[in-house]
């Protein structure tokens, strides 16, 4: 715990505002709050993640933590730190870009429900890449940055040394590779770090539901000649369902999963009248995440008698 609680202060320390890129200046915010007496907490939940932690951000302290320096891969939670270097190059977010067959998947060979020669704007490929964490939007986010996807990987990896995240490498955009590792403390300076600094995110991933709009779809029938084509809203569920759930006041949202990751959920939340970013590395099973998130959320309730002190945090605005 120690250890936790050294890491997550160094996350509070002002660090100075690094230029990235040669362009678009990283800054980061003052401190947080020096850390706080806090009500005793219940005994820690059974949890199924093999990585947990729980960081307050008003106190800037660990609430909770399990193996939160061990480092692990974290799959689709690489497409946050894609999401905010792509708002932070402010290139035209009503750019169209084409998709095209280089942002095919090559290393799990999953598929898309984006078409290879179909055209969406920057902005459209943001709300997939971080709603539905389809894999062709992310890497079509990153062909079309500046100097492509190698002077993108080189920048996020760039970036999280910035921020100390001293246990994180990536070396693609997407989370497919099992290479792209962190831990929950690396995790954490991220979700709080994009939640102070990129509204759109928190706009973005907080989203239950994402549509397209009127889309041409075509179909190709077993035992049929010709294919059908016909125009239908093509919508997409956020995959963190706790955005589609009553009872959950979400900030910031961003799964992920690959075999060699299980199943990872960073979030960012105000429980019992506490604001707090939880991380959740290497659950098995579809639903052993949002359990576990759930069962943090009533620790934290039964931790907090009578909702008593409020222990809010205000995000500030990126600048």
């Amino acid at each position: 715990m120690k250890a936790v609680l050294t890491g997550l202060i160094l996350l509070c320390v002002h660090t100075g505002a690094a230029a990235l890129d040669g362009r678009t200046p990283l800054e980061v915010d003052k401190p947080l709050a020096a850390p706080q007496s806090l009500p005793e907490l219940a005994s820690m939940p059974a949890l199924s993640s093999q990585s947990v932690l729980v960081y307050d951000q008003a106190s800037g302290q660990p609430l909770l933590e399990k193996n939160a320096t061990m480092q692990t891969p974290i799959a689709s939670i690489t497409k946050l730190m894609t999401a905010m270097l792509v708002i932070g190059a402010k290139q035209p977010l009503d750019e169209h870009i084409t998709i095209t067959s280089d942002d095919r998947d090559t290393i799990k060979g999953t598929g898309s429900r984006l078409a290879i020669g179909a055209r969406y704007t920057r902005e459209q490929l943001l709300h997939l890449a971080l709603i539905a964490s389809d894999n062709r939007a992310a890497h079509a986010l990153a062909r079309s940055y500046p100097g492509g996807v190698e002077r993108l990987v080189a920048t996020m990896n760039r970036t999280a040394r910035t921020l100390g995240m001293r246990d994180t490498v990536y070396v693609e955009p997407t989370g497919l590779s099992s290479s792209n590792r962190s831990t929950a403390l690396d995790l954490a300076k991220l979700a709080n770090y994009a939640y102070q600094n990129y509204p759109e995110i928190r706009q973005i991933t907080t989203t239950g539901q994402y549509t397209l709009g009127t889309q041409r779809v075509v179909l190709k029938l077993k035992h049929h000649r010709h294919a059908k084509v016909f125009y239908r809203a093509v919508a997409f569920n956020n995959t963190n369902r706790l955005t589609r759930m009553d009872g959950w006041h979400i900030g910031l949202s961003k799964t992920g999963f690959i075999n060699e990751a299980g199943h990872c959920l960073v979030m960012q939340a105000e429980v019992a009248q506490r604001d707090v970013i939880i991380v959740l590395l290497d659950s098995s099973g579809n639903t052993s995440r949002a359990n576990d998130a759930a069962r943090i959320r009533t620790w934290l309730e039964e931790s907090s008698p009578e909702h008593g002190t409020e222990t809010r945090y205000t995000a500030a605005s990126r600048t």
